[in-house]
């Protein structure tokens, strides 16, 4: 079977590998802030930062690869969001492309990666005027910013605006302009495992 992928060349195509860098850096490479990460997408209570020693904590978060995440929707890569009745007060990221626009490289065309970070209100306040939302875009913006991901050069601060869906659902979408360059085709700074997702 022919692979009509390797004929093609299109910034288009090269978005899952970006995703897959990006979820990389933001889950699996830096297990400390990727563990707080977790605990404040998986963990509804105010003391999911606060309480290191809880013993389901620990548990909630150590079963929570990706894989996980995807699939009870933690994190999603479609702009869909379903909350069942009976459901548990869940926190969403949503990651998406979008405004693709010519680049200095004809190869290659800049574009705004989004991450909507979604969380329940009754789950925002987690102690000492921190805000479960704005915590989880300062490591999105921590473990991001400045960082060169495949294909798609540098990442560069958009901004950061308030979302509010409806009464029980609010937060904040974080942009990102991925600006490339002549010199996009770099090595990655380590290895990625094969198919994160498994």
């Amino acid at each position: 079977m022919i692979d009509l992928t390797q004929k093609c060349k299109s910034s288009f195509l090269s978005c899952e590998k970006d995703t897959e860098e990006i979820l990389y850096k933001l889950f699996i490479k830096s297990r400390q802030y990727s563990e707080s990460l977790k605990r404040l997408l998986l963990i509804p209570n105010k003391d999911c930062l606060s309480n290191t020693e809880n013993e389901e904590y620990k548990k909630i978060v150590a079963q929570a690869d990706l894989k996980y995440l995807r699939e009870n929707g933690y994190l999603k890569l479609e702009p869909k969001i379903r909350m069942p009745e009976h459901e548990d007060k869940k926190s969403y990221i949503i990651i998406s492309f979008d405004n693709f626009t010519p680049s200095g490289n004809p190869e290659f065309r800049d574009c705004i990666v989004t991450f909507d970070i979604i969380c329940h209100i009754d789950t925002w306040d987690i102690g000492n005027y921190q805000l479960r939302p704005l915590k989880i875009c300062g490591y999105i913006d921590g473990l991001l910013e400045k960082t060169r991901l495949s294909g798609i050069g540098t990442f560069q601060f958009m901004g950061c605006s308030e979302l509010i869906l409806n009464q029980d659902l609010a937060g904040y979408t974080l942009m990102y302009a991925a600006v490339h360059g002549s010199d996009d085709l770099i090595e990655r700074d380590g290895p990625i495992p094969e198919r994160i997702y498994k």
